[in-house]
């Protein structure tokens, strides 16, 4: 059974600005890195079809979907927020980037691969039912969870997120479905400055401190994780896989290795091995220092594989 790797030619093309930190270059970074190690040639690749609106509209509301389609430019450049703008090409990278994610769970689902990494952006984990933000228009991770859950009758799915920063959207979303488990690190106090506390039995929420390291993060997901997935029994694990914990991305304070999300891909697929017949379905987030990120999503991808 190989793994998925699923991307698109237009989510290089989404381009924030020349200064912007979620730049076209953490799509190559990724990619370099993979055929450096050899990786490459042994995923099954394919190309991220588009969402549809019936797709998004599981967890987006419809007028934030008509706000975004009616906003999109044709030249220049659109504010969402702060942090977040829109180029020509943004609009349609967001619709393939939440596609990819749809296709990844057809995929695992279907049995045609074990698991899955979508390299894609823009990113999705903090864009809420009708808001977009810090970097994120459509939430992937959550379209591809509501996928599973109504056209492929899965009882019950687990997102897994370990970016440094809270997954505030998919929370949001998420909060008050019992067939969704969350659990999250991420930096805290940081932005989105959420999460801080757990909202349910269903949302396992673990901040760690500015200066915690690999140490910490693993006693995090051994202590708070593991015990609360052996308890639901995830059908389907999905992982939000933020890198921009790593110890040498200045957009935070924690310091991650590659070996740290190596294991922590281990613990999860030992999880998926046991409940959910190994099916994995990974969307990139974070990561900003392009040489960590694209050795960070290499030690990702090689446990996934297995090669």
């Amino acid at each position: 059974m190989q793994t998925a790797y699923i991307s698109h030619p237009l989510c290089l093309k989404h381009d924030m600005g020349i200064h912007h930190p979620e730049c076209p270059a953490r799509i190559h970074a990724i990619e370099d890195q993979l055929i450096a190690s050899g990786l490459f040639g042994y995923l099954q690749h394919h190309l991220a079809p588009e969402a549809t609106r019936e797709q998004l509209l599981r967890v987006h509301n419809a007028d934030y979907l008509d706000e975004i389609a009616a906003i999109a430019p044709t030249e220049g450049m659109v504010s969402l927020d702060g942090d977040t703008l829109m180029n020509p090409f943004t609009y349609p990278a967001a619709l393939r980037a939440a596609g990819a994610v749809v296709m990844a769970v057809d995929l695992v689902m279907e049995g045609r691969v074990e698991n899955a990494f979508c390299n894609i952006r823009p990113p999705g984990h903090h864009a809420e039912r009708g808001k977009a933000m810090g970097f994120c228009i459509f939430n992937n991770i959550a379209v591809g969870a509501a996928h599973a859950l109504e056209k492929h009758g899965v009882g019950r799915v687990a997102i897994v997120d370990f970016d440094v920063h809270h997954g505030n959207g998919t929370e949001d979303i998420f909060t008050t479905d019992r067939r969704v488990m969350l659990c999250s690190t991420f930096q805290h106090p940081f932005y989105p400055y959420s999460g801080a506390e757990s909202a349910s039995e269903y949302i396992i929420n673990v901040p760690l401190k500015a200066g915690s390291g690999g140490a910490e993060f693993r006693t995090a997901v051994s202590t708070h994780w593991l015990p609360a997935l052996e308890r639901f029994k995830p059908e389907l694990v999905m992982i939000s896989a933020g890198f921009d914990a790593h110890r040498e991305d200045d957009m935070s304070s924690l310091g991650l290795l590659e070996a740290d999300y190596a294991w922590v891909t281990e613990q999860v697929k030992q999880i998926a091995v046991r409940y959910a017949k190994g099916r994995i379905v990974s969307a990139l987030e974070g990561g900003y220092e392009l040489h960590a990120l694209g050795r960070s999503a290499a030690a990702h991808i090689k446990q996934l594989s297995g090669l």
